[in-house]
């Protein structure tokens, strides 16, 4: 569940208005409920309690500090993908005793800082990397920890842009030359071959793909684990959520779509792969990300023109792609409802952004309640992949982002300055002043 609701008319993030905090912080304003953070973790973490296992939040779906730190909080550990992200883990008083490093790209600076963090494990994308990994650690006279990411060849049926499993991506080294990889790896100096990892893809509603990899890589871990001693399996992320939850009708339901549509629960996530990987005997890794952040924000944004050419009505907001991506990126969904409801007929409506792109919308022929200017929408599901995909496009301003718990609200992230968005750049030196 989330802790967005009506009270009344008013939209509400737990016990604050979120009218309150737009008018307080201006907009665009992300906002995160602190509570559901918490409550997507608890229950995923309880419904693996089963199992030895460990919960390493995928940061780059959301690395806000207060984020990091709810979770660490929580006993969570992270999965990175660069070293400024092992970075943010430290800033926000997280563990790096409980950090993966994941990404097909490490560099050796990259590498050498996460063997001085002492990082639990790095999660090899090739054969080059475990080279590389090697010779770094002899020069720092370390051991580095390392798991190859197998690519089980598993359709993960999810968006092109987002799957990870198949020969066609580029992440992981195919199944079949696996055991081969890590004969040759327990070759090399300084190298620890301390588990086995694999990630099919992200935003999955239905379990069946998590099982069929399972159970395909299983057998496998097995078989090395025997060879090399293996401390650790990880499965990797991808539990998907739900976009379209119902808010604007009064009747969300997480854990079901408003077309009543069952979709993955951690229950019935653990109920499937709890069999399956308990009789390993390993420790078990996970690295969700989008699950445990993204039903917890939204992106509230002001309406600024309504615009009609006869053909279409479009709401123009304060809001861009800049600031949330996904629709124009992706052609993702994003539930958008009123911050204070005023009933009246749904209007088919484009919302849009001011960025001068025609790809900058956040829905099109969308049934919306009729606003005005000066209104305030807010777009759900924006706690992944909103903010920490925010760019400067147009000189526009990151935006402000807020943390609630309870009655309680605090500003997490100041909204940018404008003159900080060239604050690195200068001039050449011979073109004066």
């Amino acid at each position: 569940m989330h802790s967005f609701r009506y009270v009344g008319q008013e939209l509400y993030c737990e016990d604050v208005p979120v009218s309150a905090l737009a008018k307080k912080h201006g907009t665009p304003l992300f906002v995160y409920s602190q509570t559901t953070l918490a409550d997507h973790f608890q229950r995923l973490d309880s419904s693996l309690a089963p199992l030895d296992h460990l919960i390493c939040f995928a940061m780059k779906s959301n690395s806000n500090l207060a984020v990091i730190r709810t979770f660490a909080d929580l006993g969570g550990g992270f999965d990175t993908v660069s070293a400024g992200e092992i970075q943010r883990v430290v800033a926000a008083g997280g563990d790096p005793s409980k950090c993966v490093f994941a990404g097909v790209g490490k560099t050796e600076e990259e590498i050498a800082f996460a063997l001085k963090q002492g990082i639990y494990s790095f999660n090899v994308e090739s054969e080059a990397e475990l080279a590389r990994i090697s010779r770094v650690a002899v020069r720092l006279k370390k051991i580095a920890p390392v798991a190859v990411r197998v690519n089980p060849n598993v359709d993960a049926h999810t968006h092109a842009k987002i799957t990870t499993g198949t020969y066609e991506n580029k992440f992981g080294i195919q199944f079949e030359h696996i055991e081969a990889v890590y004969a040759r790896a327990a070759k090399l100096p300084n190298l620890r071959l301390r588990g086995l990892q694999m990630h099919i893809g992200s935003q999955l509603t239905d379990v069946e793909p998590f099982r069929q990899a399972v159970e395909k890589v299983a057998p496998l871990v097995s078989r090395l684990n025997a060879r090399h001693g293996f401390d650790f399996f990880s499965i990797g992320g991808g539990l998907g959520i739900v976009y379209r939850d119902g808010l604007a009708s009064g009747s969300p339901a997480w854990w079901k779509t408003p077309e009543g549509r069952k979709i993955l629960t951690p229950q019935s996530y653990a109920d499937t792969l709890v069999p399956l990987l308990k009789p390993l005997g390993l420790k078990i890794l996970l690295e969700p990300g989008r699950f445990l952040s993204g039903n917890a924000g939204v992106l509230v944004t002001r309406v600024e023109y309504i615009k009609k050419t006869g053909k279409k009505n479009f709401v123009i907001v304060d809001a861009a792609m800049n600031d949330l991506i996904r629709p124009a990126f992706y052609d993702s969904f994003h539930e958008i409802v009123p911050v204070l409801k005023k009933g009246g007929k749904p209007v088919s409506s484009d919302v849009v952004g001011p960025v001068c792109e025609s790809g900058d919308y956040f829905a099109k022929d969308r049934p919306l309640p009729k606003v005005a200017e000066g209104d305030h929408l807010a777009l759900l599901s924006a706690g992944a992949y909103g903010s920490v995909m925010g760019s400067n496009y147009n000189s526009r301003a990151l935006a402000a982002e807020v943390m609630v718990k309870g009655r309680k609200s605090a500003v997490v992230r100041r909204r940018q300055e404008i003159p900080a968005i060239w604050g690195n750049e200068s001039v050449a030196s011979w073109q004066g002043r």
